[in-house]
C-alpha cells in the first residue's frame, strides 16, 4: 500500500526535477502517442505532486480499466504475468535519491509511473499489454516461452521505438524514464532494426548497459497484431502436442 505521508520534501524535489526535465526533453523525441497520453493524464500525473496511486486508479476507472499494484521491488515472473492479465500494473512506491538521478539498478516509482503508466491509457497499447499478460499466463509452466516473452517485453514495452512521420521516436518506458537514453535514440546513436517478433524472442539482452539494438514498429496496431500471431502459433503447438 502506498503511504503518501511518508514522502519528504526531497522526494517531491526529485519527482519534480525528473518529471520537468524529461517532459521538456521529450518533444520531437518521444512518440506522439506517449506525449498525448501524458497530457491526457495530467490531472493525476504531473510535476507538482507525487503521484497518488489511489487518484490514478480512480482516473483509470473511466478509461482503460488499469489499476496500479504496489510491489516491494522485482517480483517473480509468474506473478508479474498474472497481474498484467488482471489489468494490474505493478509499481514500486520509492523514489531515487538526489544523488542517483540518472542511474538505478532497480526501477523506482519514476520509471514505473512516468515511463509505463501514460501509455496504459492508449486503447491499443493497453490491450497489447493486457494480452501479453494473458499469453504469459498460458505458459507459466514453460520456462522457454516465459523467457521469450521477457525478451519481447524488453524490446517493446521497455525499450521500444516507433517510426512516426519518417522519424524514429521512443515509446518504451526504459527509454522515456531515462534522459540519456531518450537522447541517444534521438541522435540515432544505436542500431535500428526492422521489427520482427520472431527475431526478438530469440534475442539475448543485457540490463547493465544502454541498449545497442532497437526494433522499430510502424504502429501499435502492428505490435498488437504480431502478439496475436505469436499466440496463434503457440496455441497451435499446444493443440498438436
Amino acid at each position: 500500500m502506498q503511504d503518501m505521508s511518508k514522502y519528504t520534501k526531497e522526494d517531491l524535489w526529485v519527482w519534480k526535477t525528473l518529471f520537468t526535465r524529461q517532459k521538456n526533453n521529450i518533444p520531437g523525441k518521444a512518440s506522439q502517442a506517449y506525449i498525448d497520453a501524458l497530457e491526457h493524464m495530467s490531472p493525476v500525473l504531473n510535476a507538482n505532486e507525487i503521484p497518488s496511486f489511489e487518484k490514478i486508479n480512480t482516473w483509470f476507472e473511466t478509461e482503460t480499466k488499469w489499476e496500479l499494484q504496489v510491489v516491494p521491488g522485482l517480483i517473480p515472473v509468474q506473478e508479474f504475468f498474472q497481474l498484467l492479465a488482471e489489468r494490474k500494473f505493478c509499481s514500486s512506491t520509492w523514489l531515487r535519491s538526489k544523488n542517483s538521478l540518472d542511474y538505478l539498478e532497480e526501477p523506482d516509482m519514476f520509471h514505473d509511473i512516468y515511463g509505463h503508466v501514460p501509455l496504459l491509457s492508449n486503447p491499443v497499447f493497453s490491450e497489447f499489454v493486457h494480452e501479453f499478460g494473458k499469453l504469459g499466463c498460458q505458459f507459466l509452466d514453460d520456462p522457454e516461452k516465459l523467457l521469450q516473452l521477457q525478451r519481447l517485453y524488453w524490446f517493446t514495452i521497455e525499450f521500444g521505438v516507433i517510426q512516426e512521420q519518417g522519424k524514429i521516436q521512443s515509446y518504451g518506458a526504459g527509454i522515456l524514464s531515462s534522459y540519456g537514453e531518450t537522447n541517444q535514440i534521438h541522435e540515432q546513436n544505436a542500431n535500428f532494426l526492422d521489427y520482427s517478433i520472431e527475431a526478438i524472442i530469440q534475442k539475448v539482452f543485457r540490463t547493465d548497459i544502454m541498449q545497442e539494438d532497437y526494433y522499430v514498429i510502424s504502429s501499435f496496431e502492428m505490435l498488437f497484431e504480431s502478439l496475436k500471431r505469436l499466440s496463434r502459433v503457440w496455441n497451435k503447438e499446444l493443440t498438436e502436442a
